[in-house]
């Protein structure tokens, strides 16, 4: 069995002590249920939180201090199966060697989807 799927997502806003990201649900991120797979929605939280680790700075293969995940804690408490998702990252502690970010992911009529939490580590 092929199976082909793409996760598309774009940045919306981005502050010093947040991160807004929105993804839409394509039919390539629905699992046989026809809601959207666990995987793409850890994915989205994750790179949500990797960009409010990271700031504004740009990322280029091989940048030091990139923030990489050690840790990860998701809770899955909600799904749909078309529209829009939407993740907002905030700083839980912004530290030097260590950071922890805890990201919430709604969906229709903000609609609680995904709580979860990240600790990175400069690479």
């Amino acid at each position: 069995m092929d199976v082909a799927g793409t996760i598309n997502f774009r940045i919306v806003e981005q502050h010093d002590d947040q991160v807004v990201g929105e993804m839409p649900l394509d039919t390539g991120l629905l699992n046989p249920f026809g809601t959207v797979h666990a995987g793409a929605i850890l994915w989205f939280a994750d790179v949500c939180a990797t960009a409010l680790a990271f700031g504004n700075r740009d990322m280029t293969e091989g940048i030091s201090g990139f923030p990489l995940a050690v840790s990860l804690n998701a809770n899955l408490l909600g799904n749909q199966k078309s529209g829009t998702f939407r993740a907002t990252a905030r700083f839980v502690k912004k530290g030097r060697r260590l950071t922890v970010v805890r990201t919430s992911v709604t969906g229709a009529d903000g609609r609680i989807i995904a709580e979860v939490t990240t600790t990175h580590v400069p690479a």
